[in-house]
């Protein structure tokens, strides 16, 4: 069954179908269908230039809840081939997710298959595809149009290899491999072609594998792959979780949230504070989380879930510096003897006066600056915006000082997430060392768009 679909934009969670074109192909011959759908959305002037579909066309006609009947007799039990499945097919599995049913198919992405036909060819859009094989098209990006087209290159790819050919690579994209007897057959058809993390659980609800991936589908299902299984975790294997995602900020918190239960915050999370101890001299001292909110930054250093692992790492830095045991309190040395540091050279012997205290807190300054904590960077909450490739996801990370508040989909969910912080009626999370240090990376490395919330400044 050869599928395309016009909708209001590439977004799945804020656009919605406008025309849906189908040509069933089987033993009983070629029979098409197509309509209009009434998105209860506006349609915009460059979908109409696109399209040629504009609001005049779909105020009267059927919402897809209407449809439903007629779809799915159609869709039951067919392979769905589209033009970059993973549009088409998302879309149509939300659409029918608002009406509450789960819409399952075997993909196939007429995209994958020319690159696994063509590999000397570089461009597999559907435009190229149609140039390529000298394809006419009466109303490009009309759905029933587009479908006829994928039903045209099928045949072409049929004439130019052997139908034999191109089903044996259509096989190997739609990989459906032999899965445990205890997991459920249909998770193949559920399993997103989509960046996100999933995990493995046994019958006991205990994670035995937790992943991130730009392809949770591909991944996931891959470790069930007769190459790479692992006797054990297959066998052990009850059920599969997994989150979509954006990209790889959202892949990665939705990884941390799986491994929560694995690693609960540390009681004694704790950070370096530069102290006066009289003119000219600073010495550090630990401050703990559950005394000081460590996402004020206020000129703290480094991250430790405990003291012994503070003062080993003091330590290290200490000897890398050659600064002073006694002066960093690494000790208990009696003023005004030389420390254990110096007494293996490895201090300029601030603590018997050869090197004054304002040199020594200088050289300190210098070598905590590489670990100090940074400032939340904005006057309130702020969204991190990351898109997929393909714009069909955006996800709106809503993150106030350093803390994940929320991660959602549309502008409107995330304004309703903001009033709910705002007002105090969703708690704010505990301070995170590892969700700090994602967003610290991801903000610097500009790969994503920081914009200020609704109501943010």
């Amino acid at each position: 069954m050869f599928v395309d679909l016009e909708t209001t934009g590439p977004n799945l969670a804020a656009d919605r179908i406008i025309e849906i074109g189908i040509v069933e192909v089987d033993a009983d011959g070629v029979r098409e269908w197509s309509s209009l759908v009434d998105p209860q959305l506006p349609i915009s002037d460059f979908i109409t230039r696109l399209t040629g579909i504009d609001a005049t066309m779909t105020d009267g006609a059927p919402r897809f809840a209407d449809l439903v009947p007629a779809l799915s007799e159609r869709l039951r039990g067919r392979l769905f081939v589209a033009h970059n499945a993973r549009f088409d097919y998302g879309f149509l599995k939300r659409e029918f997710a608002r009406v509450g049913i789960v819409f399952r198919a075997q993909c196939l992405c007429t995209v994958k298959l020319s690159r696994r036909l063509f590999p000397q060819h570089h461009r597999h859009s559907l435009d190229a595809l149609l140039e390529r094989h000298a394809i006419a098209v009466a109303a490009r990006h009309r759905a029933l149009d587009d479908a006829r087209v994928l039903w045209d290159l099928w045949q072409c790819w049929c004439h130019a290899h052997s139908a034999a050919q191109v089903w044996t690579a259509a096989l190997g994209i739609i990989g459906r491999p032999q899965l445990p007897p205890q997991i459920d057959p249909s998770i193949i058809d559920d399993l997103p072609d989509a960046a996100g993390a999933f995990a493995f659980y046994d019958d006991a609800g205990k994670p035995l594998h937790i992943a991130r991936s730009a392809n949770v589908r591909q991944q996931a299902l891959g470790l069930f792959a007769p190459e790479r299984r692992e006797v054990a975790l297959a066998n052990s294997t009850q059920r599969i979780e997994w989150r979509e995602a954006a990209g790889e900020l959202g892949a990665r918190l939705h990884e941390l949230a799986f491994q929560r239960p694995l690693r609960p915050l540390a009681d004694d999370l704790c950070a370096w504070r530069l102290v006066e101890h009289g003119a000219g001299e600073l010495r550090p001292q630990l401050v703990y989380s559950r005394e000081h909110d460590l996402a004020l930054g206020d000129d703290l250093y480094g991250l430790y879930s405990s003291r012994r692992e503070a003062l080993l790492a003091l330590r290290r830095i200490a000897e890398t510096h050659r600064l002073c045991f006694s002066l960093l309190g690494l000790g208990d040395t009696p003023p005004g003897k030389p420390c254990v540091a110096h007494r293996r050279h490895a201090c300029r012997g601030a603590c018997i006066g050869k090197e004054s205290a304002t040199q020594h807190t200088a050289r300190l300054q210098a070598a905590l600056a590489r670990i100090r904590l940074k400032e939340w960077p904005y006057a309130g909450p702020v969204a991190i915006v990351e898109r997929d490739d393909f714009g069909l996801r955006e996800d709106f990370h809503l993150v106030d000082r350093w803390r994940l508040l929320a991660t959602v989909q549309t502008r409107s969910a995330l304004a309703e997430s903001l009033e709910r912080a705002q007002q105090g009626v969703a708690v704010s999370p505990p301070f995170d060392p590892e969700i700090y240090r994602l967003f610290n990376r991801f903000l610097s490395s500009g790969k994503v768009i920081a914009l200020p919330s609704p109501g943010g400044s």
